[in-house]
């Protein structure tokens, strides 16, 4: 569960956005369908809760600790068909920021607006889609697109401080799921840490009143009670393939 790309998931060609490059720049409407084959995404500390009711969440084994959603057990998201997201099912901020999201810069706050400009959405010229500029200034959508982006930069500081106590207290141990579909087929997911139930119920005291105040208790709970839908993701995996096949099959059935 490691993404080997150097480019963020979902991003192709970010470009830091500014009036003078892309002043004729639209953004289209469009669906999630970019997101079909992705397996995990991550998510930020103040979403986790919400994450939680449909997914797994586990952690990178990086460095970083990085929350992340499991969305598939095999190189499909499982919650996208048609291009939308399932109904029932959270949305994770990641997936929504996208074409848009931040880029290192040497500016001072270290940030810039970016858009992906190989997104199916943008588009460099004509009149289909919400302008992104006007008169030199950004529109409403880029603003609320800076806003948007702001916040989810925020959380993601504050989701880094939250992985590095959880390595700083040895919490996170290796873990691997291995399932057998219907169809015969086997599947293992590894690459992702979750949380010792032993170490963090030992936890020091001063500790335990400390990670409280900050509500990070709260948040390895729902992490923990998360894993539980390891077994709602496999039935999933398992209708899906059941859907899969009989398409296959009624396909060859028309042709023969």
């Amino acid at each position: 569960m490691s993404e080997t790309s150097a480019l963020p998931l979902f991003y192709r060609d970010p470009q830091p956005l500014s009036a003078a490059q892309h002043g004729a720049w639209r953004l289209k409407d469009g669906d999630v369908a970019f997101a079909a084959e992705a397996a995990f995404v991550p998510v930020v500390v103040s979403e986790i809760s919400a994450a939680a009711r449909s997914y797994p969440i586990v952690f990178s084994s990086g460095e970083g600790a990085q929350p992340i959603a499991v969305l598939g057990l095999e190189q499909r998201n499982l919650f996208v068909g048609d291009g939308r997201w399932a109904p029932d099912a959270y949305t994770p901020a990641y997936v929504r920021r996208y074409p848009f999201g931040f880029i290192a810069t040497v500016n001072p706050s270290g940030f810039a607006l970016a858009i992906d400009a190989a997104s199916d959405r943008v588009a460099a010229s004509g009149e289909e889609g919400t302008a992104l500029f006007e008169n030199g200034r950004p529109t409403s959508l880029t603003q609320d697109a800076m806003a948007f982006c702001d916040a989810f930069q925020g959380e993601a500081a504050a989701t880094q401080a939250f992985g590095e106590a959880l390595r700083a207290q040895k919490l996170l141990i290796d873990r691997r799921v291995d399932a057998a579909l219907p169809d015969g087929r086997k599947l293992g997911l590894d690459g992702f840490q979750v949380v010792d139930t032993e170490r963090f119920a030992n936890l020091d005291e001063a500790v335990v009143l400390d990670w409280h105040r900050k509500g990070w208790l709260a948040l390895v709970h729902f992490h923990l009670a998360s894993l539980e839908r390891f077994g709602a993701l496999l039935n999933l995996q398992g209708k899906t393939a059941a859907v899969v096949e009989t398409a296959a099959k009624s396909s060859k059935t028309k042709k023969a």
